[in-house]
């Protein structure tokens, strides 16, 4: 499947476009980009830029008044050697970029989390509590495989905690080898697990990066080739993991990768009643106070606060609800979504 060369081509043409004649050259570029994906449909079919590209082009073309018949843009010399960096290569591993590009516009993103208890907050802001001891995908699409490991957080409890985290960065061929990022409760690396910190030896690799936000604390990896900055954290005895991912990536799954807390939050069998933990006042009204000082509004960050400090007797539950707080806050495209009341 040749599309990303469709793109490249189309993004070229329309990059210094000025002046009068800007419209109908844009027009050209359009038809250009069109005739270029009809060649390409029969291989392409079941490739999501493709479809993406298709639907980009429609859009583009009602939107600047172009008829579909009409002069194409004159095809682009090739470039002269066979391992040249040039814009094609460079560019295509910059989602935000290319999809700028092919739609007038920027991209949508989702938000999702999964904290303490573990508490999740799906991509759609359902929230749940969940049980789910071992191991459990948070994520499973064309992109992007993420499971964390729970185990109880104190024994003979029911409530459980993030106690490990794998994410896999599935390889994509024109900007990055296949990575995989492991952390555990006191190993929280700044690199993947073969020592890199980018995406390897590619044209893009610099597109996926890593970096140590705070040492063994919070680590921010960032993968531009797909649009999407992950966060994951360790606060007390558990993990945290907050993503913001593109929603087109976030989409990028099977029916058959139908189990994914990120998406579909915890089975019924698997959640909890926050309601359930607090039947000791003392203890209570003892969490409460200790989240109010790092929570003010009292949300559902803040209800799960109170249930971790209760549950598991340790007040540092209330840097992992905060530290999940202020990555929504960062990663939520629409800010009024940051509070979820329940």
């Amino acid at each position: 499947c040749k599309i990303l060369r469709c793109n490249s081509e189309y993004v070229a043409a329309t990059l210094n476009l000025r002046g009068a004649s800007r419209n109908a050259a844009y027009c050209n570029a359009l038809r250009s980009y069109s005739h270029c994906t009809r060649k390409t449909a029969r291989t392409c079919r079941g490739d999501l830029a493709y479809h993406s590209a298709v639907h980009g082009i429609e859009d583009l073309m009602i939107q600047n008044n172009c008829s579909k018949e009409g002069p194409t843009s004159p095809p682009r010399p090739r470039p002269p050697a066979p391992n040249h960096r040039g814009f094609e290569s460079l560019d295509i591993c910059d989602y935000e970029k290319t999809f700028l590009y092919k739609h007038g516009q920027p991209p949508s993103y989702q938000h999702c989390a999964a904290f303490g208890d573990p508490h999740i907050r799906t991509f759609h802001d359902d929230f749940h509590t969940c049980r789910v001891e071992g191991s459990w995908p948070l994520l499973d699409n064309d992109y992007l495989f993420v499971q964390a490991t729970s185990s109880p957080v104190a024994k003979g409890s029911h409530a459980t905690v993030t106690s490990k985290l794998t994410i896999i960065f599935k390889n994509m061929k024109e900007c990055i080898d296949q990575k995989v990022y492991q952390a555990e409760i006191d190993n929280l690396p700044a690199a993947f697990e073969d020592g890199s910190v980018n995406g390897g030896e590619r044209p893009g690799g610099s597109s996926l990066a890593i970096r140590e936000r705070s040492p063994g604390r919070h680590v921010e990896i960032r993968a531009r080739y797909i649009g999407t900055t992950i966060a994951v954290r360790q606060a007390g005895r558990q993990l945290s993991f907050s993503i913001r991912a593109a929603e087109e990536v976030a989409r990028a799954f099977t029916e058959e990768q139908d189990l994914q807390l990120c998406v579909g939050g915890c089975p019924r069998s698997q959640r909890i009643s926050r309601s359930q933990c607090c039947r000791g006042r003392a203890a209570a009204e003892t969490a409460r106070a200790l989240c109010k000082e790092m929570l003010p509004v009292e949300d559902v960050y803040f209800q799960s606060c109170v249930f971790d400090v209760v549950t598991s007797g340790d007040a540092n539950f209330t840097m992992a609800a905060h530290g999940a707080l202020e990555d929504a806050r960062l990663f939520l495209p629409n800010a009024e979504k940051l509070h979820i009341f329940q």
